[in-house]
């Protein structure tokens, strides 16, 4: 069994989409950057932190975790913590040309062999990078944007499948990515663990 440690409908519905049968629990656990962490380290660290959350809790399924952050120059933007942080955030981003970085790992038990039990298990850590582009935003276009309630429980504060998408002029890499899962990487994993 598949189990996505994640709340996230956005990734649930990419992997029902896809065809990938799973099972969500979700995990509490604290997004905060470490001292001088790059930030595709600390994106691949949440994942792997949120993997094995579950898997501690199931040593016997596949576990997937995944965090998406958005980075606009040295700056990590997570979700915006209110509505001045998500202006802070959009006003970064406009006009200008960021990525998301989405962290994934897949956390299962060994496979058992002739002679052989299994161990503890194995941990398989990645994660896709995606340039997108977005527009000079007025104002005006950030208040309204705001106030659609969009904005507050995604990173960088906008969906790129939703109203933002208005904004965004160009993208360069894996679009699920920026929706919140890079599904080719995650059934690439899959199939490299045999369980797609």
């Amino acid at each position: 069994m598949l189990v996505l440690a994640s709340a996230s409908p956005r990734r649930q519905e990419l992997l029902r989409n896809a065809g990938i049968p799973f099972v969500a629990q979700p995990t509490d656990i604290p997004e905060v950057p470490h001292q001088g962490e790059a930030p595709r380290a600390f994106a691949e660290r949440m994942a792997r932190e949120k993997a094995l959350a579950v898997f501690r809790e199931r040593p016997d399924d596949l576990v997937f975790g995944a965090d998406t952050i958005v980075v606009v120059g040295p700056e990590i933007l997570g979700k915006p913590r209110d509505d001045a942080d998500a202006v802070r955030m959009l006003r970064m981003l406009s006009g200008r040309t960021h990525q998301v970085i989405t962290g994934v790992c897949l956390a299962g038990p060994q496979p058992r062999t002739r002679g052989h039990e299994g161990g503890s298990g194995f941990e398989d850590v990645r994660s896709e990078t995606t340039f997108v582009t977005m527009d000079t935003l007025s104002s005006d276009d950030i208040r309204s944007y705001i106030s659609t309630g969009e904005p507050m429980d995604k990173a960088g504060a906008y969906a790129i499948q939703g109203r933002a998408s208005r904004w965004v002029s160009r993208i360069e890499g894996d679009y699920f990515n920026v929706v919140g899962l890079p599904v080719s990487l995650v059934y690439r994993m899959l199939n490299e663990h045999k369980t797609a």
